[in-house]
């Protein structure tokens, strides 16, 4: 079994690399949070950067598709993640931040998908400012501990500040190779014979990574798909 000094050796290792998302969500993955969920926030428009399902229950297109259109705009930490200095991460759970929602965003980002439990880490670099989102189910399961939490920040925030732009959506590193090219194909619009084609599989074998890649992202559908991979 890998240790907590092992996993984040490993991150530290990948930093700016495509093989920091899957390290990053394997830690992530240890420590009882059931999604993960990484936005960029700019003055009119937010991105998904990284999204890992590890629960059953898809999560992500659901919330993805809401918070950027527009929904990022009435979080209630947004006031503060604009006024964090570069450098700064902070943590927040939602019980500081409850009374700060309006009815319809608590009913759309958490009675209606079933979540209890939620960890925000605000992350602010000299190009980037990030909402770090930890989902639980299961408030029972426990916050991952502050220093950890300011630690997954930390690693995130240095990760995307690092890697720049990307060759495709930054929400499919996560993947294996053949999950990401299967999603980018239906990205453009190609059905599962076209995209088996491409890649010289059959098309049933598209239909088996598509159907882990929609798991590990927590989206269910093209819709979700397209939602968090949103530029």
């Amino acid at each position: 079994m890998t240790t907590f000094a092992e996993h984040v050796e490993l991150c530290l290792a990948r930093i700016g690399s495509d093989g920091f998302a899957p390290a990053f969500a394997d830690f992530v993955e240890t420590l009882a949070v059931e999604q993960i969920m990484v936005f960029a926030i700019e003055e009119t428009r937010a991105r998904c950067l990284l999204s890992r399902h590890f629960s059953k229950g898809a999560l992500a297109g659901t919330l993805a598709a809401s918070y950027l259109d527009g929904w990022f705009l009435q979080d209630p930490l947004l006031p503060e993640l604009r006024s964090l200095v570069p450098g700064a991460v902070t943590v927040r759970h939602l019980d500081q931040i409850a009374e700060g929602m309006s009815p319809d965003y608590r009913r759309i980002f958490f009675d209606e998908v079933g979540l209890r439990a939620k960890t925000t880490l605000l992350a602010a670099g000299e190009r980037l400012r990030l909402f770090v989102s930890l989902y639980q189910a299961n408030p029972g399961a426990g916050a991952p501990a502050e220093d950890v939490a300011r630690l997954l920040g930390r690693l995130v925030l240095v990760h995307f500040e690092r890697s720049g732009e990307t060759s495709g959506p930054p929400a499919l590193a996560v993947l294996s190779e053949r999950e990401r090219a299967v999603c980018e194909g239906i990205l453009s619009g190609r059905k599962a014979e076209a995209i088996a084609a491409d890649l010289d599989i059959a098309a049933s074998t598209v239909v088996t990574y598509r159907k882990r890649a929609y798991a590990k992202l927590g989206v269910t559908s093209r819709a979700g798909l397209f939602a968090i991979c949103r530029e």
